[in-house]
C-alpha cells in the first residue's frame, strides 16, 4: 500500500442536513472534512425545491438538527410548517453560527468516486476535472433528491419553459397571467397549485393516481407556543427518537380502532383532526397494520375530502376509493388549500389514467387522446428516484469495480441503509433500507453511528472497514420480511415512490425499513455498543 496522506479524512457529498451534521460531528472528532455540493448554497432539498408553495410536511420545531441546545434556543420559527425560504435561512443560520463555511465547497458537482485498494483511499473527481482523495467517503445526498423525468414524446419541441418542479429556475419564473400545465399530482402539486392559481391565467393538472390527502392546518408560531417548545426541547427530542416515524408525536398505544365502538371511534377521529400526520399516529395504533382499521381511517379521510370539493366530477377523480389501495401504501400529502383550489374557474383537472392519457407534448402544449391543451409553461411534478437515485446518478465504484447502480439493478441492498458490501470506507446517510421518518432525526442518528465507527477506526489504528456480505443479506431479508407484513407492501399497485414503483427502468423493490424508526435507532445503538459486528476492520501492512 502507499502511505500518502489523503487530502481529507472525510469527503461528504451534499450540504443539506446530513452535510452540516457531519461537519459538526466529524470536526468534533478531530477529523478534516470537506463537503461538496453542486448547488450554489447550503440546504440540500431546500436549495432545489423552490417551487411556489414549497414547505415542510414535518412541523418546524422538530424539523431541525439537535446537536446544540444553544441553537435550538436561539433560532425562532415563524409558523407550524416553514416554507422553503425560512428552512433555507435556518441552514444558513446553522452554517454561520457553527463556522461551517470553511468546510463547504459549493458549485462543485462530483462526477465519479472510486475506491483505491492499494491506498485504501477514495478518489473523488469533480465536473471540472479536479481530483481529491479521502479515507472516508460519505453520501449526504438525501433520499429524495434525484428527479424522475418522464419520457413523453415531443418534450424537446415545447417552445416555452419546461422543467421538473425540483429544478425550479433559480432566477425565478413569472407565471402571473400565464397558462400553466402541471404533469403529476403528488405532494409537490398539492402544495404548488393553490399558490400558482392565485395569479396564473390558468392551471391545468394532469392527474393519475388519487391521494389520501390530510390537512396541514397551518398556523403561526405564537410567543406562548414557542416558549412552551423551548422549555421542553429535551422531551421533544426524546419523543422523536422514540417514535416509530421519528416524529414528536404522542402515541395511541393500547387503543385499537377495531376494538372501539363506532361512536367513540368517530369522536376520536374528529377530535384528532387538527392537522399534520399526527392524526394517523395519535388516534389508534392499528391503522397501518390492520386492514379493517385502515379501511376505517381511509373512509374517514375520503368523507372529509368530499366535503371540501364542490364538483362531484372533480371529486370522482381526486378522491381515492376504499378498494383502490390502503392508506399509506402511497405517502399521503398534507394540504394547504389544494382541494378548494379546484373550485376556482382558472383551475382544471385532467384524468390521464382512465379518461385521456397523455399522447405527446407539442410546440404549444400537451396532447391527450381527447384534447390538445395549450400552455405557456409546463411543470413536471413527476417525483423522485427515492433512496438510491442520487447514488446511482454517477459512478461510485467499490472494490470489484462494480458501481452502486449496477449492484442495485435488481435489489437495493444495504446494511441498515448506512453501509454497502463491496464498498469499504464508504457510508451513506439514510440510504436504501433505512426507515422513512422525520429526516433530521434519522439523519442525526445515522451521523452519530457513522462518526462513532470512524472514531473506533482512528483510535484503534484501522485503515479499512469492510461491510460484511452476510450482514447485508441478513438486513435485506429482515427488511423485506417486515415490509411484507405491512399494508405499505401494496404500494407497487399505485406507483408509490416508497417502493421505487414510479420508475420505468426498474422493478419495484423494498426500499424502506418499516419496523419502526425507534426500533431501527435501537438496532444502531446496539451495533455500536457491540463494536459493529456487521463490519470487518483491517490494518494494512506498511
Amino acid at each position: 500500500m502507499t502511505t500518502q496522506k489523503p487530502d481529507y479524512d472525510a469527503i461528504v457529498i451534499g450540504a443539506g442536513f446530513a452535510g452540516l451534521a457531519l461537519i459538526h460531528y466529524l470536526r468534533d472528532a478531530g477529523l478534516s472534512v470537506r463537503v461538496f455540493d453542486k448547488a450554489s448554497d447550503v440546504g440540500g432539498t431546500w436549495t432545489w425545491n423552490r417551487y411556489p408553495g414549497a414547505m415542510t410536511d414535518s412541523e418546524s420545531y422538530y424539523y431541525c438538527l439537535t446537536f446544540s441546545k444553544e441553537l435550538l434556543q436561539e433560532w425562532s420559527w415563524t409558523r407550524r410548517y416553514p416554507d422553503w425560504k425560512e428552512t433555507h435561512n435556518y441552514f444558513r443560520f446553522v452554517a454561520d453560527r457553527c463556522d461551517m463555511w470553511p468546510h463547504i465547497q459549493l458549485n462543485t458537482e462530483i462526477v465519479s468516486a472510486q475506491y483505491q485498494q492499494d491506498s485504501a483511499h477514495w478518489l473523488v473527481t469533480t465536473g471540472d476535472g479536479d481530483t481529491f482523495t479521502c479515507k472516508y467517503f460519505i453520501s449526504g445526498m438525501g433520499m429524495i433528491s434525484e428527479p424522475v423525468i418522464p419520457k413523453i414524446k415531443g418534450m424537446d419541441t415545447f417552445k416555452g419553459p419546461l422543467f421538473h418542479s425540483a429544478r425550479w429556475p433559480q432566477e425565478g419564473l413569472d407565471y402571473a397571467g400565464k397558462r400553466v400545465g402541471i404533469i403529476g399530482a403528488g405532494a409537490t402539486t398539492v402544495q404548488m397549485l393553490p399558490v400558482m392559481a392565485q395569479t396564473a391565467e390558468s392551471v391545468t393538472v394532469f392527474h393519475r393516481t388519487p391521494n389520501f390527502i390530510l390537512p396541514a392546518m397551518q398556523r403561526p408560531m405564537t410567543p406562548e407556543w414557542e416558549k412552551e417548545i423551548k422549555e421542553h426541547y429535551d422531551e421533544i427530542i426524546a419523543k422523536c427518537r422514540n417514535h416509530m416515524f421519528g416524529m414528536a408525536f404522542d402515541t395511541a398505544e393500547g387503543r385499537k380502532a377495531v376494538e372501539t365502538s363506532p361512536e367513540e371511534r368517530q369522536r376520536i377521529f374528529e377530535e384528532k383532526w387538527t392537522g399534520s400526520f399526527r392524526w394517523v399516529f395519535e388516534t389508534f395504533e392499528d391503522l397501518l397494520s390492520n386492514p379493517e382499521a385502515n379501511r376505517m381511517a381511509s373512509q374517514f379521510i375520503i368523507d372529509k375530502m368530499k366535503e371540501r370539493i364542490e364538483d362531484p366530477e372533480i371529486a370522482e377523480i381526486l378522491v381515492p376509493k376504499i378498494e383502490d389501495y390502503p392508506l399509506f401504501a402511497k405517502r399521503p400529502p398534507l394540504d394547504h388549500g389544494y382541494l378548494e383550489a379546484y373550485s376556482r374557474d382558472n383551475v382544471h383537472l385532467v384524468d390521464i389514467k382512465d379518461r385521456e392519457p397523455i399522447v405527446e407534448i407539442t410546440e404549444t402544449g400537451v396532447r391527450t387522446t381527447e384534447n390538445h391543451y395549450e400552455f405557456d409553461i409546463i411543470v413536471l411534478a413527476t417525483g423522485f428516484s427515492a433512496y438510491t437515485g442520487a447514488l446511482e446518478a454517477f459512478p461510485i465504484r467499490g472494490v470489484s469495480g462494480q458501481t452502486l447502480a449496477e449492484k442495485w439493478q435488481e435489489q437495493s441492498k444495504s446494511i441498515m441503509g448506512v453501509c454497502v458490501a463491496d464498498f469499504p470506507n464508504m457510508f451513506i446517510v439514510t440510504g436504501p433500507q433505512a426507515p422513512f421518518a422525520n429526516l433530521p432525526t434519522s439523519i442525526e442518528q445515522n451521523v452519530i453511528w457513522i462518526t462513532n465507527c470512524i472514531k473506533k477506526m482512528e483510535s484503534e489504528g484501522y485503515d479499512v472497514v469492510k461491510p460484511r456480505q452476510d450482514a447485508e443479506d441478513e438486513w435485506t431479508a429482515h427488511t423485506a420480511e417486515i415490509h411484507s407484513q405491512t399494508l405499505m407492501a401494496e404500494g407497487d399497485k399505485v406507483h408509490s415512490w416508497m417502493m421505487g414503483a414510479n420508475l420505468e427502468t426498474k422493478a419495484p423493490r423494498v426500499l424502506i425499513y418499516f419496523g419502526g424508526a425507534n426500533v431501527y435507532y435501537d438496532r444502531m445503538d446496539e451495533s455500536a455498543n457491540q463494536g459493529y459486528p456487521e463490519l470487518e476492520f483491517e490494518k494494512l501492512a506498511s
